[in-house]
Order: C-alpha cells, then structure tokens, then sequence
C-alpha cells in the first residue's frame, strides 16, 4: 500500500518579497492622490521628463484639469509618530499661504503635503483665494478625486458653466462634501418633480445653492404640501420654485403658515392670497414681525380704512415689503405741495391705486401739468386725481390724442371729464372710437361712463335694448371676507348663483 504524504503550504517563503498590506479606507484617499500625482495628468512636464510630485501639483498651467475616475492605489500604513509629523509639515505649508490650520485639528489630513498642495492648486484654479479657505477651511479635507471631481462634475452635468463652478462652491462649499448618488441626485429629481423645467434647474441651484443640503421628503415636501392646501395648484409649484427657490427652505410652522394666517385675518380669501403667491412667490420671504406688521400699521395710521387693507394688499402686494413709512410719508408731501391733494385726498387715492406709493414724482407731475394746461383749475385736477389715480401713470402722448378726439370729434364739455376721468385710462383707438362711432350711426346720446365702462358683450347688449338704464355700482371688498354685490337686473343669473368667493376671484384685479 502506497502512503501519499501532504505537505502543508508555507505561510511565506523568504525567497519571496513580503507583499504590502492594504491601506485602510482612512488613508486611501491620501495615499490614491499620491500615487496619482506622480503621473497625473495636470503635469506640465514634457514626456520622458522627470518630474517631482511638488513640479507636478504646481503647474502654472490655467487651464481647468478634465475630470478623471479615481484609482485604486496600495501604500504603507503611517504609524503615529509619522502622521503626527506630516501633521506639522502640512499645518507649516498652510500658514506659509495665509491658511489657518486650526478648524483642521479634529480632521483627518493627507499623508503628504504634496496631496495638500494639489488640493489648494486645484480649488484656487476653481477662482477661490485664501480668503475664501479662511472662511471655509474644511474644504481641504476634501479629496480631490473623491469628494471634488465627482461633486463638480455632476454640476456641470446639470447645466451649471464651468467658470461659474468657483462661484457656486464658494456660496455653498458644504456641497463638496456631498454624495452625487445619495445627496444631490435626489433634490434634483425633487425640483423635477415639481414641473421645474430642466433647462431652469442650474438657475435654481445658483440662486439657492443650499438646496442641495436639503432633504426632499423634510422641509421641501412639508412647505409644498402647505401650499398646496391653501389653494395653489402642484403645476404653479414649478414656476414659483424657478422665481423665487427659497421658500423651499423654510419651515412651515414657523415662517409660512403664521404669514398666511394673518393676511387672510386682515380679509384676504385664501383663493386670492394663493393667487398672489403664485405670481410672487417672494412675498413668502418678507418677515412677518419686522415688516408685514409694521407696514399695515402704518397703512392704519395713514388713514387707510381697515376695510380696504384686502384691495390694497391684493393690488400691490410688494407693499408690505416697502419701508412703508419713508415713502408714504414722502409721497403725502408731494401731493399736498405739487398736486394740491390734502392728506385725506392722497389716503383716499392709495387705496385706489396703492401703487402710487412707488411711482416716480416726475412721472406723476407730467399727467396734472397736462390737465393744468388744458385750462382746467387746480382744485378740479386734484379732484379728478382723486377720483381716478390712474391717470398719474398715464403716458402725456396718449392723454392729447383722447383729449383731442374727446374736442374735435365727439364735441363734448370738459365738465364730463371731471365726471368720468377715467376717460383716459380706456384705448382711443381700440375703444373709444369704435364704439363712440357706434353710438352716433344711431344717434344715441350718454354718458361716457355708460358706453366706455362695460364689456364688448355688454355694449353691444346696450345698443340693443329700448331705454339706457342707470349705471350701477360695481363689488366691493367687506372686512370678514365676504362681497357684496349690488342687487339689480344688471347682475346675470349665473353671478348669482355663484358664490361670494367666487366672484370676488373673478371680478377681482388682474394680479
């Protein structure tokens, strides 16, 4: 019987090179830069040239380095007196720059400090100076094929300009710490989701680069779903989260809701305040204490009736955000000393037009010095202003023609244009004289207001009937919320059976 004899394999041969152990996952970014620099491709050195990792990393070149994957690299475990002395070569090389080093203390630095090196080359060829990594030193704990090329990449791939990339970390240097997979695809697929539109997706992330620190299913889905119960439509989120992004990032209970709350207090419907929204977002971000509040005192003390803070608001919303005060203030001396309007006058024409308080002096004189020279006494322009405010934002040019059509043509008293000022508000060519010329092939003689304030359906109902009826007046705003609608056979059965709401949305100015 034959025995076979096993033998057991050798642990190691002498004859045979030690093979080095792994480096752990702490120090392979260091040790994968240091390899890599030796050949990376950022060198300026020509080939066959013989270059040292400093050469390499301190390429004059201008030129933005490609991005590239990272490499797998082996090295040698540093002991602690190693890392304790690289420690003090790389905290010696940052002050040599201007760094401070001390918000590094707690951070784990690379093994060299010719990977430190490539990494300040590499963010200040992004446009960042050392001011900037004063500001933000733990930008150099980020490693350049790992936290930095994927980071910038995955931006420039969304759309962001490269010569833009310095500014966007800058604003956000947080990002650079980010996972592409983890992080930052999810927000962008978030803002997807909204209706933003790809194209509008680099915009958004430079005006608000903190975004990309948000959790979708936290903050952002909480103030999107608040909004949408209040009244707005998902599909206007989109256009909103493009206008103005910012109001992704703030907390529902403590910013947004307590300003809806009181708005709608002061007898705004929620439909109207949601229509507001939607075409100016940014209304969100007015502080609700420092200036929403103070600013609808001051309506209240200039007179404004409480009644009437709904239109104002509705008309104008930028109001509440104006340093209200200062301008109201100005403006009510301008109407005392150049457009002879006492204060109770200029309060009465606010809540007319409210965007008076922002109007240019000169803009405003141009119209009254107009009506002033066509021979009509001050105390009678101040009361047509008065009246109808509308006419201070009237261009000169179109004011002559209407008043010349108003002499020549339909040879009417002036006395009717302090009645119905309005009158220059309406188009001469699309309005008046169409229907004017209507009137008079049949021979009707009214009031301006009778054939100029109603719409195309409801002339041609006029032309049509036996008899002019009286002009009615139109909807108003009550303190509560609700409209009142005056009760007359003008209002069609449809209005009628119509909710007060749901004419206030429909009658109500053009936002």
């Amino acid at each position: 019987m034959n025995f076979i004899v096993r033998r057991k394999p050798r642990l190691f041969s002498i004859s045979r090179p030690i093979p080095l152990l792994p480096i752990p996952a702490c120090h392979a970014s260091a040790a994968g830069e240091a390899s890599a620099s030796r050949r990376s491709r950022y060198s300026t050195a020509a080939p066959g040239e013989k270059g040292s990792p400093s050469s390499s990393s301190s390429s004059s070149s201008s030129k933005f380095p490609e991005y590239e994957l990272p490499s797998v690299t082996w090295g040698v475990v540093q002991g602690r007196k190693e890392r304790l002395v690289s420690r003090v070569i790389i905290s010696d090389y940052l002050k040599s720059l201007g760094i401070a080093p001390d918000e590094l203390a707690d951070v784990e630095l690379p093994s060299s400090v010719d990977i430190m090196r490539e990494r300040v080359d590499f963010i200040t060829r992004l446009g960042l100076s050392v001011d900037d990594l004063n500001a933000y030193p733990l930008l150099l704990a980020c490693s350049v094929r790992k936290n930095m090329i994927p980071v910038l990449g995955y931006l420039e791939k969304l759309g962001v300009p490269r010569p833009r990339l310095g500014e966007f970390v800058r604003a956000y240097p947080q990002v650079l710490h980010a996972s592409v997979v983890v992080e930052l695809a999810p927000v962008v697929k978030f803002l997807r989701g909204l209706d933003v539109e790809r194209s509008d997706i680099p915009y958004v992330l430079q005006r608000y680069p903190e975004l990309l620190g948000f959790k979708p299913e936290g903050t952002m889905s909480t103030s999107v779903a608040y909004l949408v119960s209040i009244g707005l439509w998902p599909r206007d989120i989109g256009p909103m989260v493009t206008q103005y992004p910012f109001f992704l990032g703030m907390r529902v209970g403590t910013t947004i809701k307590p300003l809806v709350e009181f708005l709608v207090s002061l007898g705004l419907p929620k439909r109207i305040l949601a229509k507001m929204l939607e075409k100016r977002p940014y209304i969100l971000g007015y502080d609700l204490e420092e200036t929403v509040k103070p600013n609808v005192d001051v309506l209240l003390s200039f007179g404004v009736r409480r009644e009437c803070l709904p239109t104002v608001i509705a008309q104008f919303p930028q109001i509440l955000g104006l340093p209200l005060k200062a301008k109201l203030s100005t403006q009510q001396y301008f109407f005392n000393l150049k457009l002879k309007i006492d204060p109770d006058g200029f309060t009465r024409a606010m809540e007319k037009m409210p965007q008076i308080v922002s109007l240019h002096q000169n803009v405003m004189l141009k119209p009254v010095e107009f009506l002033r020279g066509r021979g009509i006494p001050d105390e009678d322009v101040a009361n047509m202003v008065v009246k109808c405010p509308q006419l201070l934002a009237c261009r000169v040019e179109f004011m002559k023609n209407s008043y010349y059509f108003f002499k020549s043509e339909m040879k009417r008293p002036v006395q009717e244009l302090f009645e119905f000022p309005e009158y220059f508000t309406y188009s001469l060519e699309s309005r008046i004289k169409p229907r004017y010329q209507r009137l008079a092939n049949k021979g009707i003689r009214c009031t301006l207001d009778w054939f100029l304030n109603c719409s195309d359906q409801r002339f041609k109902e006029r032309l049509q009937g036996d008899y002019i009826e009286a002009d009615a007046p139109g909807p108003s705003f009550v303190m509560g919320g609700k409209l009142e609608m005056p009760r007359s056979h003008l209002v069609s059965d449809k209005e009628e059976d119509e909710s007060d709401e749901e004419v206030l949305y429909r009658r109500t100015i053009s936002l």
